[in-house]
C-alpha cells in the first residue's frame, strides 16, 4: 500500500498495517491459505515472544507451526522497505535476522515492535482475534 509523501513513519507504519490486515481479511496474496484469526492471532501473540525469546527465535517459531505465513511476509515486507536489503544481504527477514550483524537485529526488532503496534490495533478492530490464548 502506497503511502502519502510527506507521511510520517509511524503514518507509513499504520498504512502499512492496515494494507496487511485488509489482505488477511480477504485471504488475498501471502494469506491465501491462512484463516484470517490465526494471523490476528499470531500477530498479537509476536510481541511477547519476542521480547521473550528474541526476534529470530520468535519468527523461526511462526514459519516452523506455519500458522500465519502471511504475517512472516507482511513483516518481510515492511522490514525491507524500512531496512532495504545491502549488496548481498536476503530478502527473506528471517535470513537477514541469521546472517546480519547485531545492529540489524537490533533494528529489526524495534522496528517490528513498533509495526506490531499497529498491526494488532487493527486486526483487533477488524475482528481478526483469535477468541481462545492457545498457541
Amino acid at each position: 500500500m502506497a503511502s502519502q509523501p510527506g507521511a510520517t513513519l509511524d503514518q507509513r507504519r499504520a498504512s502499512h498495517a492496515w494494507g496487511a490486515v485488509q489482505r488477511a481479511k480477504q485471504k488475498q496474496g501471502p494469506h491465501q491459505k491462512q484463516e484470517p484469526k490465526k494471523f490476528g492471532g499470531q500477530a498479537k501473540k509476536l510481541p511477547v515472544r519476542i521480547m521473550t525469546a528474541g526476534l529470530g527465535q520468535a519468527l523461526a517459531f511462526l514459519k516452523a507451526k506455519g500458522y500465519a505465513p502471511g504475517l512472516l511476509a507482511e513483516l518481510t515486507d515492511w522490514i525491507n522497505q524500512r531496512m532495504p536489503p545491502q549488496g548481498n544481504e536476503p530478502k527473506d527477514l528471517l535470513e537477514r535476522i541469521i546472517e546480519g550483524n547485531a545492529d540489524v537485529l537490533r533494528r529489526a526488532t524495534d522496528e517490528v515492535l513498533a509495526y506490531l503496534l499497529w498491526l494488532n490495533r487493527f486486526a483487533e478492530a477488524e475482528g481478526l482475534t483469535e477468541d481462545t490464548e492457545e498457541s
